[in-house]
């Protein structure tokens, strides 16, 4: 099938953080503070919603919309288990060079700068995302009141959802440890490769609930070849089989063996609901 290529860009990081919070309401998950998605719905119209994906998911009652809109307005449960299973793990990322890729609300990537990672780049297919929910939720998350980008070992209970928008004071210097991409995974490949501020190789790759097509497998499989360092790991959670798309975690990972390029290995399986999958990707190396 030919599918939409959309061109990449980055996104600036605006100098008045109040513009990127400025009608946004916060509440809060897992002690992260994220937009609240209704409220979105109701503003973004416009320049601000220059792909219409906000009117077109609500009209069409649908989270997908392939080669329009790829779900990023939603936080699937995915999500979830990977933040559970960093904790679980121990997973370290102080130092490292994080991507959260198809990012979404971005949540995973919050946690990695919590976990003093030295950069954390964002991508989702659609601009929008980035702009109204991804962006927001970062910087909401650097400002919030009472704490530093720390490790987050020291959480306290969760607030209940505020019901003010989130007043920014001053830019946080965990901003700088930021860039933000959309479009299609091929460009922004390309761009973050031959762009005039080169990007290392990245130490660790996190994506939730991006196999769900299987069309997508080759430029995700070789945007993981080309992005990720020699001695890095992907962590990728998904839904064992998504019915009605066709994909799923045990198609994807025969799609990888037969590429021959990475090792595999399901490190967590869930249960309760539909099945679903934690699996670290790695290399093979050569002898």
């Amino acid at each position: 099938k030919k599918l939409c290529v959309k061109a990449a860009k980055e996104h600036s990081i605006p100098q008045d953080l109040n513009k990127v919070l400025e009608n946004k309401v916060t509440e809060t998950v897992l002690d992260l503070l994220h937009v609240k998605l209704s409220v979105v719905e109701m503003t973004c119209s416009g320049d601000a919603d220059s792909e219409g994906i906000v009117s077109k998911s609500v009209s069409a009652h649908s989270d997908l919309i392939p080669g329009v809109y790829e779900g990023g307005l939603k936080i699937w449960e995915c999500t979830f288990d990977l933040m559970d299973y960093f904790s679980e793990a121990e997973i370290e990322f102080t130092n490292k060079t994080v991507l959260d890729l198809g990012c979404g609300a971005g949540l995973l990537g919050i946690v990695a700068l919590q976990g003093e990672a030295a950069s954390v780049h964002f991508q989702d297919y659609n601009s929008t995302v980035i702009d109204e929910i991804t962006l927001p939720n970062v910087v909401a998350n650097c400002i919030r009141e009472g704490r530093r980008m720390g490790s987050g070992k020291d959480r306290k209970a969760s607030k209940p959802p505020s019901k003010r928008p989130r007043k920014a004071e001053g830019s946080p210097d965990v901003l700088n440890r930021c860039r933000f991409f959309s479009g299609e995974w091929s460009q922004v490949s390309q761009l973050l490769l031959n762009s005039n501020k080169p990007c290392s190789k990245y130490d660790v790759i996190l994506t939730s609930e991006t196999i769900y097509n299987p069309d997508y497998y080759s430029a995700l499989h070789d945007t993981l070849a080309q992005l990720l360092d020699r001695n890095g790991h992907v962590y990728l959670a998904s839904k064992v089989h998504y019915f009605g798309v066709g994909g799923g975690t045990y198609l994807f990972e025969k799609f990888i063996k037969d590429k021959n390029v990475f090792r595999t290995s399901m490190v967590k399986t869930i249960d309760q609901g539909l099945q679903r999958c934690i699996m670290e990707i790695t290399f093979k190396h050569s002898c």
